[in-house]
């Protein structure tokens, strides 16, 4: 009996009453009053033909949601706080009786959905429509929820129904700018581009002619002598490299820094291998560098997951002879006496300056 009226609970908290059915309601509840005090067969009639319209409702609105199916999709690489256009696909299991009027939501912690609305679904169909989809933050996101909603036929009651889909969506920081990335960006600049990509200009070899090449690098001394078409080649001038060091070891309170400090250095890494520079990323648990051992979403993939690591210190520079930026919050004393004298720090203070979080 207990399990009975849970369930009965359950499934009245899936109905509501909408405007359009309170006023049905009481306006059913002032006829009943005036049948019953005038004792007017007519009026009972109408009393009896109004609760039947509301049974009706009922039923057939639970018709509707009953044997659909959901499954969802979204593109490969997301990022937080950016709308992104996933998939929705909707079935209706039901052999002949279709579902009209059905409007589908979804509900996540962390997570925008907009709706979409079905106008018909008939049987043993599976219809797919786009969704936006927009993450708040970054990280792994587990579980998605649907919910269906339906107020066919009379718009008196609207019944809902939930599906709960077992996902896992890993959402990368955000790469929009924030104030000061901007500038940031623009003061790094002038450290990567001082050299240009391209040929350089000291002689390495000469090869053969390959198709498509132009015409002023053939050597027609090497072309004589060999009878075919030889090339000079130059050896290609090396960018300078630039070092982005993520300090893990921030300290309980400065958690809205650290996840600044993340947005930063995913704002940095995307903008700068947008130019094809060469970036070398490293934290006390990982050390890339782009392009020659991976791309800009293995580092985006590490960052969507980066937790601070209080207790961990910070590492020595990898590089010397490169351009360095370090997000710590470390003293720049301490920072300096492991060999980041000219590295640009920002720490808790310079970087939140920008944009108080």
């Amino acid at each position: 009996m207990l399990r009975r009226a849970r369930r009965a609970l359950r499934s009245a908290l899936q109905r509501r009453f909408t405007q359009a059915g309170l006023l049905f309601s009481l306006a059913l509840v002032l006829v009943a009053v005036a049948a019953v005090l005038s004792a007017n067969n007519l009026l009972f009639l109408i009393v009896a033909a109004m609760l039947s319209a509301l049974m009706v409702s009922g039923f057939i609105s639970r018709l509707a949601l009953a044997g659909l199916e959901v499954d969802f999709f979204l593109p490969e690489h997301i990022t937080a706080r950016r709308t992104v256009q996933g998939r929705v696909q909707v079935r209706n299991l039901k052999r002949w009786a279709p579902s009209l009027s059905v409007r589908l939501t979804g509900r996540q912690p962390g997570a925008e959905f907009s709706a979409v609305y079905f106008p018909a679904l008939p049987g043993r169909t599976r219809l797919e429509e786009p969704i936006e989809v927009r993450f708040q933050r970054r990280g792994l996101h587990r579980g998605s929820s649907f919910e269906f909603a339906t107020g066919f036929p009379f718009g008196f009651l609207e019944r809902r129904a939930e599906v709960t889909l077992a996902t896992q969506v890993l959402v990368y920081p955000s790469v929009d700018p924030q104030p000061g990335f901007e500038e940031l960006l623009a003061s790094l600049r002038g450290d990567w581009e001082t050299q240009a990509r391209g040929r350089g200009y000291d002689f390495y070899r000469i090869r053969p002619y390959e198709a498509f090449e132009s015409a002023r690098h053939v050597d027609w001394k090497a072309t004589a002598h060999t009878g075919e078409l030889q090339v000079r080649e130059f050896a290609r001038e090396q960018e300078r490299l630039l070092e982005i060091f993520l300090d893990l070891n921030a300290p309980a309170g400065l958690e809205d820094w650290f996840e600044r400090a993340v947005d930063c250095c995913a704002f940095l890494v995307w903008r700068i291998t947008e130019r094809a520079a060469r970036l070398r990323f490293r934290t006390q648990q990982f050390d890339l560098t782009l392009p020659e051992m991976g791309d800009v979403y293995s580092v985006l993939k590490y960052l969507a997951v980066a937790a601070p690591l209080p207790g961990r210190p910070p590492l020595r520079p990898g590089q010397e002879d490169s351009s360095q930026v370090v997000f710590s919050a470390a003293p720049p004393g301490r920072l300096r006496d492991l060999g980041w004298e000219a590295a640009r720090i920002l720490g808790p203070e310079s970087l939140g300056a920008a944009q108080p979080v």
